[in-house]
């Protein structure tokens, strides 16, 4: 007589979905484009961002500036994820409130700037899904703009662009201002209306063709009197 028997086959708890499930992934973050580009002069500084707000192949908004005024001679430039820039420029606020309150006196630019590095530092096992730039006058009243990377690390310089036209944006900037692969190049201060006039021609060359910018431009110029605000139009599809 024989006996048959039949081993059971252990149940794998890890085994793969049916074809017919859908599996479910949870990002913290959005991306909702936007461009931001700052520029600055002798007496002057400028900070300048598209005004759409999209995610994907959606626009969400058209007249929405990615700038925030700070005190009367500082602007700052958030873009990337909407959520967080949203919620940085409400702590920068907060903090800037306390600061008057404690000091009697608004917060210099080159303060905010060091203020902003620390903040984007205690996140940074959990960043900010920002592009940041800050423009201003520093204590000597010259222009000054500050670049931060997505965990703080800051530095100081004349033109910087950030966002998703900025590898668009920044390669005009390095030619037109800072002379690169140009002979004969005289370093010479750029003038208020020429930057001006700048800002617009490399803001209409990258709604060509980044998606994630258009609609319009924003411009808030600094200079000692406060910041006064520009607008031009982009296309719109």
């Amino acid at each position: 007589m024989e006996l048959n028997f039949e081993i059971p086959q252990p149940v794998n708890y890890h085994s793969r979905p049916s074809d017919s499930g859908r599996q479910h992934h949870f990002n913290p973050y959005a991306f909702n484009g936007g461009t931001v580009l700052a520029l600055a002069g002798e007496d002057y500084a400028l900070i300048a961002s598209d005004t759409r707000l999209s995610e994907g192949f959606s626009i969400h908004s058209r007249d929405f500036t990615k700038l925030k005024n700070l005190t009367r001679t500082t602007v700052v430039g958030c873009c990337g994820f909407n959520g967080d820039a949203l919620t940085l420029s409400k702590l920068l606020e907060a903090r800037l409130k306390m600061y008057v309150h404690d000091h009697n006196k608004e917060m210099s630019c080159n303060a905010i700037a060091a203020m902003l590095s620390k903040i984007l530092y205690y996140r940074r096992f959990f960043p900010y899904y920002t592009n940041n730039i800050i423009a201003g006058l520093d204590d000597e009243g010259k222009g000054c703009i500050y670049s931060f990377d997505p965990v703080g690390s800051y530095e100081r310089e004349v033109y910087r662009a950030g966002g998703s036209a900025s590898s668009l944006l920044q390669p005009l900037l390095d030619n037109q201002v800072g002379g690169k692969n140009q002979e004969g190049y005289k370093d010479e201060p750029i003038s208020l209306e020429k930057g001006v006039a700048l800002v617009k021609d490399v803001f209409t060359s990258a709604a060509e063709r980044d998606i994630y910018t258009g609609d319009g431009v924003a411009i808030h110029i600094i200079t000692k009197d406060g910041v006064r605000e520009e607008h031009f139009p982009l296309r719109r599809d």
